[in-house]
């Protein structure tokens, strides 16, 4: 990049950092790109890809190593960013109230940044591999494999769609009923599980992608009204030991797996279709990160701090949606090549994990580099948008 160039782009950050207004939520921007982040962690971690000649084989630590389950119940943070996504969807709507926007600008301007990265995704993915089966360059079950693999981030996409394009109805609920949402919505999620193990109604559990990650967006309502910042600190410990003590209880003593996400060989799975669990992961999560607001706050002042968040936060669905990829390349370049594969769980293996973490971390930079600019459109135009309109689109 030009050294001029390069000032551009340097000094348009700082101008942002300089344009945010004392009252912008800091702290929601900062647990929507950490949530991201962790994911995307938690998948280089867990997943447990060895390449044996031509055979890809595809493996979870969780279910190699024995206690790695409670990994999941910090790991698994996907209701966080549904929590953040309910803040985002209020705030987007009482400015677009204050505009006299209706329904279809609110779904221009919370869908269209999502799906913009995943037309570049698809728009790259499947014509690369179409020709590389048309070629014969790999076994069709391992590109199926690798395909399902790299795919794997556009569930959340889809289902957040969805939970966004219901958010105008459930904040007129949510104005209307208060706390009795989410309670609705907590005891729906048990009466459906219900019907899925007493009934053996499995089908039924489908109605839970819904209901399930509703309750989370439906908590950001609160947070963006002030209602769960104004609660003690003993209410939020009360929170994190009711959402734990409910999960383990769940676990326990009912049908349900110790593990937030899905594992190969199991029956059940709390994610697939989401169970009462991630409600009671849900309560804990939110509770946690409610108790660490102030600390974080302080520290998001900070100039260095808060750029840094905004400009994760310009390319953080561009992060997720390629990280997979990254992973993927890596397998098929460096293994044939001789990257080591020893034995999980040895010694060797986890002194090894830094290094490849490593390695993900810088292609999936290079993805950034080379595919952010598409995201980054819809959300950065400093030059002809003022600091505060372009920090809003990022909401």
């Amino acid at each position: 990049m030009p050294a001029s160039a390069a000032a551009v782009g340097k000094t348009s950050l700082r101008d942002l950092v300089d344009a945010t207004p004392p009252t912008r939520e800091r702290y929601v921007d900062f647990l929507r790109a950490v949530s991201i982040l962790v994911v995307m962690l938690g998948h280089w971690m867990m997943a447990i890809v060895t390449l044996d000649g031509s055979t890809l084989g595809i493996r979870n630590l969780i279910a190699e190593i024995d206690g790695m389950w409670i990994a999941t119940w910090l790991l698994q943070v996907m209701p966080v960013f549904f929590f953040v996504g309910g803040f985002a969807s209020l705030a987007t709507l009482e400015a677009l109230a204050k505009r006299g926007g209706g329904y279809a600008q609110f779904a221009d301007s919370r869908l269209r940044r999502l799906l913009t990265p995943v037309a570049v995704l698809l728009g790259i993915w499947l014509p690369v591999v179409t020709i590389v089966q048309a070629l014969g360059l790999f076994d069709v079950e391992q590109i199926a494999r690798a395909t399902t693999a790299v795919s794997q981030p556009l569930w959340f996409i889809g289902v957040y769609l969805i939970v966004t394009a219901l958010a105008p109805a459930m904040l007129a609920l949510h104005k209307r009923h208060g706390v009795a949402v989410p309670v609705a919505l907590a005891l729906a999620s048990g009466v459906v599980d219900t019907l899925r193990f007493t009934f053996d109604a499995p089908m039924a559990g489908a109605l839970n992608f819904a209901i399930v990650w509703l309750f989370a967006h439906q908590l950001g309502f609160f947070y963006g009204d002030g209602s769960l910042r104004r609660l003690p600190r003993a209410a939020l410990l009360a929170g994190v030991v009711i959402g734990l003590g409910s999960l383990w209880a769940l676990t326990a003593f009912g049908p349900y797996p110790r593990s937030m996400v899905g594992l190969p060989g199991e029956t059940i799975s709390n994610m697939n279709p989401p169970s009462v669990c991630l409600v009671a992961l849900t309560v804990w999560q939110v509770a946690l990160v409610l108790i660490a607001r102030d600390v974080a706050t302080s520290w998001l002042s900070r100039p260095r701090v808060w750029g840094a968040v905004i400009a994760l936060n310009s390319v953080i669905m561009t992060v997720f949606l390629w990280h997979l990829t990254a992973l993927m390349i890596a397998v098929a370049v460096l293994f044939p090549l001789g990257f080591p594969q020893p034995e999980v769980g040895t010694a060797s293996w986890w002194l090894l994990r830094p290094v490849w973490l490593a390695i993900l971390a810088g292609l999936t930079f290079a993805f950034v580099l080379a595919f952010g600019r598409f995201e980054r459109s819809r959300t950065t135009q400093p030059e002809t948008r003022s600091g505060g309109a372009w920090l809003a689109s990022l909401g």
